[in-house]
This record gives C-alpha cells, structure tokens and sequence, in this order.
C-alpha cells in the first residue's frame, strides 16, 4: 500500500476550476477527503498539479509496438507513455489479416484484465483504401457485422473503440451492432460525404478519429465528414497536436466549433515515441522517422506520430494559446468520459485514483504518479525504477 501523502502548494486543476496553493491528499491508491496525521508533505510550489493524461488511440512507444510485439514489449510501450504523464492508455491495433487480430485481441485482452491498459481500440481493417494512410490496402476488407463481431468477441469485453468508413457496405449495420454492445464506433479512414456521416453518428457513431486526417477536406459545396462531425453535439473530436498532423488554424477552429468539452487529445504514437529517428515497422509497412515525423518507406504518407502527451499539453497552452482548463478537458476529463472510466479516472477528485502529474511554470514533467506510487518523483526528477 502506497504511503499517505499530501500534494501541498501546486495550482490545482480542478473540474470546477484552477485553485492556487491548493492541495491534494493522497491515501494509498486513491484521492482523499481528509489526510492521516502521518501523511507525508509534498511541497509543489510553483508546480502545476493536473490529472493523469487519457489515451484513448496509441499503437506504441519506446521503440515497442502494441500492434505486433510481445507482452514485454507492450509494457514497454506502457512505461514509456507513463513518464511522459499518461496514466491511462488504450492501445490500439492496425489493420492486419483478421485472424492475427483476433489472437492480438487475446493478448491485449489479458494486460487490461490486469489493468496496465484500459482496452483495445482496432483501427482498421475496416477503413476505406481511397484514405488507406499507414495501413496495407491488401489486407483492407468492408465492415461486415459477423467480422467485426469477432474481433469485439476476441476482446474479451476490452474492445472500447472500432474505426470504420461507414460508408463502405456494412458500416451503418456495423455501427450499430457497436452501439448494441458498448463499444465505441468511430468514423475514421473514410471517404464518406457530409449525409454518409450524419446516417453515421444518426446509427450510433460518437468518436472523428484524428478529425482532419486521412479523410475529405472541408469544402464549401461539399463538406464532407469534417462539418458533420464537428457540428454534431453527439460527436467527440480526436485532434493529434503535434504541429504535423494539423494546421494550429485547424485546431482553433475544432475548438470553436465543436467546444473543450468534445475535443480529446490523442497521440497516435507509434514505436518511435519516446525512442528517437530510425527504421520501424508498423504492422506488415515499414515506416522511416525522420525529425521525429514518422512516414511511410513505399509513399510517404504520415504513419502515426511519435508524440507523448506531455508535448501535446506544453503545445497546447504555449503555441496555440488554450487555457490549461481547456487542454486538461481534452487530455484527462473527455477520453475518460468516453471510455466510461470517469468515475476513477480523469480528475483530481476523492475516491478517483491517484493519478496526477505534476508540471512546472514552462509545463514541462517533473512528476507523474498512477494509482499513488510515483513514477516520476518530483523532487529527484527522474523515474523510479519501474
């Protein structure tokens, strides 16, 4: 059991607001109401406190894959995301033969029982080739229910979220067998048009998977997937932050349009988060990152990124100027309510887990903690031995 500790002196943010020289107590795994007389004080002065960062699309990370590598090296993918202040994570698949999914499934399935992941999201096979990205066009196939059925059953009850173009044949059915079963659909890798979208989220699609990318742009006679998604109330908007994937003009404009409580930040990682340049796989595609921009060998279309969330944060509130109320909404808070973990997760609350990480006046990490243990200790300014 981790020991009581008291968070003393940080701006605290907080669902209801940002309290200067607040404070938050901790008591083993979980936030308290009240602090034992032989808790720990832990003095943040001059620190940022915010809660743990939810993400909900990620295939990887410190030079591990989620999509094909071993249990060691998804928990390698795992620890390294958590240094940089992702306390809860989905690991997300890519588009492979359908047998090979569904053993991955297995395997994923078995850590979120364990609870080092909170699910899987499969991101692909069904998604249109008019808007492949990084994924093999080979192995692409439509959305029918019975495929995508098996691999939510594969899951074993972590499927959270399915990426379709729900415009190919069996998407509405698809999306609504989704719905049935509590499993988030969402509308990605599509060539639909603006009414295409709209029988979409109509059936039961709530997620844009990385809103902007890999579908049509936003036009003024043809507004495509993008004006739906953004103006329906129903729709949460996933936006990669990294300054490759979107213009800082786009960004303003989801958050105008579709407001902080609808938008979450994603990663998108791959292998090369948190690892460096280099030569990767990503599923059967090889991927060169090159500056820290990963992208297809054979065509050179963008494969992910290599973003951690700490980065997406520090950009968010330093380059495009969002309050850091507004950048904790879409980090911590929204994946969290869409992945219905919010009652645990999300925010500096009591009876939600500890997991917090700690900022100093540039936003840089200089403390994460999950679940009340340090993973990153403030004072010292490096990881724990994990």
């Amino acid at each position: 059991m981790a020991a009581s500790k008291v968070l003393t002196g940080a701006r605290v943010v907080l669902p209801t607001g940002t309290v200067a020289a607040g404070r938050v107590i901790v008591d083993g795994t979980r936030i308290a109401g009240s602090a034992p007389e032989t808790a720990e004080t832990v003095d943040l002065s001059g620190h940022w406190l915010v809660p743990g960062f939810v993400d909900i699309h990620n295939h990887g990370g410190g030079g591990a894959s989620f999509t094909s590598g071993t249990v060691e090296d998804v928990l390698t993918g795992v620890r390294t995301h958590r240094l940089h202040g992702t306390t809860t994570i989905v690991a997300s698949t890519v588009t492979g033969e359908m047998d090979f999914l569904a053993q991955r499934a297995g395997l994923l399935s078995e850590l979120a029982e364990q609870g080092d992941i909170a699910g899987i999201h499969f991101e692909g096979p069904f998604i249109s080739p008019c808007r492949k990205g990084a994924h093999s066009e080979g192995l692409l196939r439509h959305p029918d229910p019975a495929d995508v059925r098996k691999l939510v059953d594969a899951a074993r009850g972590h499927a959270k979220m399915v990426t379709l173009a729900t415009e190919l044949p069996g998407g509405i059915d698809s999306v609504r067998l989704l719905a049935e079963h509590g499993v988030i659909a969402a509308i990605g890798h599509t060539d639909a048009t603006y009414e295409q979208t709209v029988e979409a989220i109509d059936a039961g699609a709530t997620v844009a998977t990385h809103l902007y990318n890999a579908m049509p742009g936003l036009g003024h006679r043809a507004p495509g997937p993008i004006a739906a998604l953004l103006e329906d109330e129903r729709v949460t908007v996933e936006l990669i932050n990294d300054g490759t994937h979107l213009h800082p003009a786009a960004l303003e404009l989801a958050f105008h349009r579709a407001g902080a409580d609808r938008v979450a930040f994603i990663t998108d990682a791959m292998d090369a988060a948190g690892f460096g340049d280099g030569r990767y796989m990503l599923g059967p595609l090889e991927v060169e990152v090159r500056d820290s921009v990963a992208r297809l060998v054979e065509g050179g279309s963008i494969a992910g990124s290599t973003l951690t969330q700490d980065r997406a944060f520090k950009r968010s509130v330093t380059v495009d100027r969002l309050s850091v109320e507004d950048t904790v909404r879409a980090l911590s808070a929204n994946p969290a309510k869409l992945l219905g973990m919010y009652d645990t997760v999300g925010s500096l609350e009591p009876g939600k887990y500890a997991d917090l990480v700690v900022l100093d006046a540039e936003f840089d990490v200089k403390g994460v903690m999950r679940r009340g243990e340090w993973v990153v200790a403030p004072n010292e300014g490096h990881p724990v031995v994990l």
